[in-house]
């Protein structure tokens, strides 16, 4: 069996950009919105995801009581690094991103969702995540260009919102990635 061998964090930098070059770094052109998403760490979890992504942009919409210790926590401030915008409405957010350009998947299973990974993603994606127990609002579904989910094979319905978010931005990500 092969041995272990802990990477430092020089072998962790070697592939990545100087912290003063980040911010000027171009970004893939994908945003995440959350609609109405509550949990500072949940919120936490996708700016993360958006670093590591390197993705264009978090939109937070909604009404929020957001701690900031613990999205600070959450996001083990990588919040610096990544544009995060806040909007009291998802779908004036939503319609000015449109109005841009961009395609929007609503990550929500319904009627007319379809699997996350029989989709191919455009090059300028929205990907739109729901509240922790309400899912994406019906406004925000009807402004969509599709409705994706990802199956669930075991006896749960639902996975927690950073999770599915982490599994579906991974995929279109590099989907993009590879297209561009």
């Amino acid at each position: 069996m092969p041995q272990k061998i802990q990477l430092t964090k020089e072998d962790l930098r070697k592939n990545k950009p100087l912290r003063d070059e980040y911010p000027s770094k171009p970004k893939i052109p994908l945003v995440v919105l959350l609609d109405n998403v509550t949990n500072s760490h949940n919120i936490g979890a996708f700016i993360r995801l958006a670093d590591a992504f390197a993705i264009e942009k978090v939109i937070v919409c909604g009404e929020l009581t957001i701690s900031d210790k613990k999205l600070n926590k959450a996001s083990r401030n990588e919040a610096k690094w990544v544009c995060v915008e806040y909007s009291d409405s998802t779908t004036s957010s939503l319609q000015t991103l449109l109005d841009e350009g961009y395609a929007v998947y609503s990550v929500e299973l319904c009627h007319e969702s379809v699997d996350y990974s029989d989709v191919t993603y455009p090059e300028r994606c929205v990907l739109v995540f729901g509240n922790e127990r309400k899912g994406v609002s019906e406004p925000t579904l009807k402004l969509s260009h599709r409705h994706i989910h990802i199956p669930m094979f075991g006896m749960g319905n639902s996975l927690n919102v950073s999770t599915a978010g982490a599994i579906v931005l991974a995929e279109c990500a590099n989907q993009i990635r590879k297209s561009a």
